[in-house]
């Protein structure tokens, strides 16, 4: 992210939003802060933000609602903080479309680390493309191009993340991709560990291009090793060849 970028903090305790707002402003970012939920729409809607650093333990509007509201219209970058027993609301946080997470408490190196490594997924994904200028597999279509994604030639709506793990995917048609490579190829090394963010982005994509995503027919569970993206010549039906494993995909 280039110096000035503006990063809003939503956050209710005034001693880490202190904190948060004196560590990037070192790093050479702009920073605005919201003390609940409902100042941060209007400071998102009335300053579009780079980057998003949103508590989920908020009043007046909770983390969870300000996040599901920010993604019905924007894609910037969403970093949710959560406390070290809120592991139901980070899977909750993921699955609604947050990027990353940091467990409070954190140093000042991790939210670095952290922001850095979001921001270049969302470079990586609006990057020009010298790949073919578009990837159909039946009704499914992506145009490398315009970046944009197609099912039964209706638009749909992808974050970078969701769109540049589709993309990992479709480059790699047929074969089985493990955990490990996806993390690495979208997240990033660092991220290798945390399996449980790549299952909720593989949910949220199903949600968005399979006509049944409990029964996809295109992004498909390997149990145990990762995915693999199918080729297909015929329709989906109301059945599939592969079982998409709900426990895992919703325990994360």
């Amino acid at each position: 992210m280039a110096d000035k970028s503006l990063v809003l903090v939503v956050e209710d305790e005034p001693r880490v939003s202190r904190y948060l707002r004196s560590s990037l402003q070192m790093a050479g970012y702009d920073v605005l802060v919201a003390p609940d939920g409902v100042k941060a729409l209007e400071l998102v809607q009335e300053n579009r933000p780079d980057l998003i650093l949103l508590d989920l333990r908020l009043p007046r509007m909770s983390g969870l609602e300000v996040l599901e509201n920010v993604r019905k219209q924007h894609d910037m970058p969403i970093i949710v903080l959560t406390a070290n027993d809120a592991e139901d609301d980070k899977v909750k946080a993921l699955m609604l479309g947050a990027d990353d997470y940091l467990t409070k408490p954190f140093g000042t190196r991790e939210l670095q680390a952290r922001i850095v490594a979001v921001t270049r997924r969302y470079r990586a994904a609006e990057a020009p493309s010298e790949r073919a200028t578009t990837y159909e597999n039946q009704s499914l279509r992506i145009d490398y191009v315009a970046r944009q994604v197609f099912v039964d030639n209706d638009s749909v709506h992808l974050t970078p993340t969701e769109y540049r793990l589709l993309v990992t995917m479709a480059e790699n048609t047929n074969r089985v991709l493990t955990h490990d490579y996806l993390l690495a190829h979208v997240w990033g090394a660092e991220y290798t560990d945390d399996v449980h963010i790549l299952r909720a982005t593989i949910w949220r994509l199903r949600q968005k291009v399979e006509k049944d995503p409990t029964n996809p027919h295109y992004i498909l569970n390997e149990p145990g090793i990762g995915y693999r993206m199918v080729r297909r010549e015929t329709p989906p039906t109301s059945t599939s060849d592969n079982n998409p494993d709900e426990v895992e995909e919703t325990t994360i």
